[in-house]
This record gives C-alpha cells, structure tokens and sequence, in this order.
C-alpha cells in the first residue's frame, strides 16, 4: 500500500510542549489549519465547535491568572508548581483552543456533538503537522472548573475539547508504545450477552 498519506498517518505523534519553539505558523496557516479543522463530520450542519487562538503576550498573562486561581483554591503554592501555572499557555508559541460550543437540537445529542469538536482537534493537529508543525493536545485541571475556563474565554456552557500547543519542532518526536491494531477490532457476532 503506497501512500504518502496513510504514510504520514501512521507515523503521527506528539512532540514535547516545551520543545516546540518559534516560528509560530503565519496567520495564512493559521487560517489553513481552521479550515481543515473545519472539515469534520458535523451532523446537522451545527459548527457545534469553534477555536480560540492564544499568542503573544496574552500566554503570558494567562498564566498569571491560573496561577492566582490555583492559588484560591489550594493555597499558596511552592515555587515549582507556581512556575508551571505560569508557564502553562507559553511554553509552545501558538496555542489553539478547541471548544465545544453545544446546541439544542431535538435530534442531535450533545455527546455527538463533543465528538465532533475532537474530530475538529485532530483534523488541526494533523493540518499543522502537515505544514511541518509540532503539536500536543492536552487538557489540564482548568478545563473542568468554571473559573478556569472563564479566564480561558469560555462561557458557562462551553466545554474545552482541548488545547493544541504548536510551534517548530526539531524531530522526530519520540515515539511510544502503540495498541497492537489487530487487537482493536473483529468482526460482529450478534448482539451482547453478558
């Protein structure tokens, strides 16, 4: 099977955050990714999703306020873990926020909905490796407090899919264990018994 695509597939990884270093992607990139991204199975024609691009000196002051906020809720905090609220959003030149922004519909289930947010995700990460980009999805504990997605420039009915960190990358990143893909699925049987 000669294919430079499914190629591209199966070596797809995540490089280390703090390895990711300047040139962040151009805005024409950006726009590029946003597109691909775009291009997702969206039942209902919904655009249940949408992005939040956090670059500049704005990484930097969100570190700030999730280091404050940490800090209410758990106290003070020890000068690591104090740098590493810090640092959050600026270790990587380019973060993009994938949001789950969901909607009523009768027929359509919010999960379906989330789903389609992750599939938004991974289409970025995949269009920002195709333009030579690194990337790494993660979440953290900000995502699921209400003060922490606020700061983060969510509404209260918005859920963060997850955070794609981007920026040049000197590879290979480091490959890790893999399923076995021939463990991951047969063929159907009737239905389940228990």
């Amino acid at each position: 099977m000669a294919s430079p695509i499914i190629d591209f597939l199966l070596t797809r990884n995540s490089a280390p955050i703090p390895d990711l270093k300047e040139p962040a992607p151009s805005d024409a990139e950006i726009a590029t990714m946003i597109a691909a991204a775009s291009r997702v199975p969206d039942h209902g024609r919904l655009e249940p999703w949408r992005f939040i691009l956090y670059r500049g000196e704005a990484r930097v002051e969100i570190g700030k306020k999730l280091a404050a906020l940490a800090e209410q809720r758990e106290g003070p905090l020890p000068e690591g873990r104090r740098n590493q609220e810090l640092a959050r959003f600026s270790r990587a030149p380019l973060v993009i926020g994938v949001v789950s922004v969901p909607k009523e519909n009768p027929k359509i289930p919010q999960w379906e909905m989330f789903l389609s947010g992750a599939m938004a995700a991974m289409n970025l990460m995949i269009a920002a490796n195709a333009l030579g980009y690194g990337t790494n999805m993660i979440s953290n504990w900000y995502s699921d407090v209400a003060e922490g997605r606020a700061i983060l420039g969510l509404s209260p009915r918005e859920r963060v899919v997850g955070f794609v960190h981007i920026g040049s990358y000197q590879g290979p990143a480091p490959e890790r264990p893999r399923p076995d893909p021939a463990k991951l699925y047969a063929d159907y049987t009737g239905p389940w018994v228990g």
